[in-house]
């Protein structure tokens, strides 16, 4: 017994350790996005001696935070229903026709999952151009679910899967239509799966630099970290109260958003494994 204890202890002790490892970036980060740029360049180990909570205001006013927020939260919104609503249909359709069509399809979409971004980059780029894609905030989120679907259809149809078509048989002989049948009945069972694949996305959306980089030109359309990216000078001049405390200001609404959700993300994501 006693060995087991010690051993609990030690477990504990690992575990704390880790965790003060992994938070240490975000601890730096909101410690010397209180000091002055001297402050920082001296010594980024050590407390501010007045938490300089100007910085936060000038990085607000600086990249005009309000403007790049809702510049995000548009192409996320767009990008993550577009993919919950296109996905969960052609996850139905797969997972109940079962046809040589259906399995190349299914297929086609596993396999373009393999598929790396940097290779499809300039193709992407020139597709917007031409389509008129590229500088607007509801083009990146058109692009954003064709790059997010295939992942979404693969959890979505291995989900369904799971579902008795026996629900589809009975709603079929009520004289339900295909359309009424899989929004009354089949989709409100893909809760679990359809809040793990909403979180996962948002977070990719929220977080991406590289192709809000390629797709908006017009500083106006602007996310969040395309203007975080402002910040940074020529020759290494770079303002780091001013970035560090966009940063905190652009990871506090996922971790407020996690916090609201915290039951309904750690259900979805069990459940959803466990049904895969």
């Amino acid at each position: 017994m006693k060995m087991k204890t010690w051993l609990n202890i030690v477990i504990l002790l690992i575990l704390i350790a880790y965790s003060i490892f992994s938070l240490s970036p975000i601890i730096l980060a909101v410690i010397n996005s209180g000091k002055t740029q001297g402050e920082i360049l001296s010594n980024i180990l050590s407390l501010p001696t007045n938490f300089q909570i100007s910085n936060y205001i000038t990085a607000f006013e600086k990249i005009k935070f309000l403007r790049s927020f809702f510049n995000t939260l548009l192409v996320v919104v767009i990008g993550c229903g577009g993919i919950v609503f296109f996905s969960s249909i052609a996850g139905y359709k797969l997972a109940r026709v079962k046809t040589k069509l259906s399995n190349f399809y299914y297929s086609l979409f596993v396999f373009s999952m393999l598929i790396p971004f940097h290779s499809i980059m300039i193709s992407l780029v020139r597709i917007a151009r031409v389509t008129n894609l590229q500088g607007s905030l509801v083009g990146l989120g058109i692009i954003y679910i064709g790059l997010g679907v295939p992942m979404a259809i693969f959890l979505y149809t291995g989900f369904i899967r799971s579902i008795p078509i026996e629900l589809d048989e009975a709603a079929r002989i009520d004289g339900c239509s295909d359309l009424r049948l899989f929004f009354s009945i089949i989709f409100p069972q893909l809760k679990p799966i359809t809040v793990t694949i909403i979180i996962t996305n948002a977070l990719w959306m929220w977080n991406d630099f590289l192709l809000p980089l390629l797709m908006l030109p017009n500083s106006k359309n602007y996310t969040i970290l395309l203007s975080t990216n402002m910040l940074f000078g020529q020759y290494g001049n770079n303002d780091w109260p001013a970035i560090l405390s966009v940063l905190i200001m652009a990871m506090l609404p996922a971790v407020v958003f996690y916090m609201i959700l915290q039951k309904s993300i750690l259900k979805g994501i069990s459940e959803g494994a466990l049904k895969q």
